[in-house]
């Protein structure tokens, strides 16, 4: 290629465009609610942690421990799929075995989320304090 055979686009400035939201719908960096920078809901944090702990952990473990019973007694009932019994009671027996470490993991997830909940609050309380004293230690009218 020469210089004469340069394309007409090579000329041309490139640009990026970021795929953001309209400002009018939380994009552009502002804030959604005119007037507000930051919301945080301490009531409401408290309330879902202690709706996890009192009903969803109570009621999941409940009813995941009640079909996790349920099935071992059909798995035992078909018989071990050896040859000696039905193909069934395998099957059953590894549905259990898949159905308790789900139960597990979920267990686990809602225990972690209402901990979360509850180091939400501690978390930004703990921040306002720390801001609040480091610009109280700082403040240049304490040499007054």
């Amino acid at each position: 290629m020469t210089e004469g055979d340069a394309s007409p686009r090579a000329a041309e400035p490139t640009h990026m465009h970021l795929n953001q939201l309209a400002a009018a719908a939380g994009g552009g960096g502002t804030s959604p609610l005119p007037g507000k920078d930051f919301a945080s809901a301490p009531a409401q944090k408290k309330a879902a942690a202690k709706a996890i702990e009192e009903r969803l952990e109570p009621d999941t473990s409940k009813a995941g421990t009640q079909a996790d019973e349920s099935t071992g007694t059909a798995a035992t009932e078909f018989g071990p799929g050896d040859g000696g019994g039905w193909l069934t009671g395998h099957a059953l027996k590894t549905a259990k075995e898949t159905w308790s470490g789900q139960l597990t993991t979920l267990m686990n997830r809602l225990g972690s989320e209402k901990a979360a909940l509850r180091a939400t609050g501690t978390l930004f309380q703990s921040t306002d304090t720390g801001v609040g004293t480091g610009i109280r230690n700082s403040s240049v009218l304490d040499s007054f």
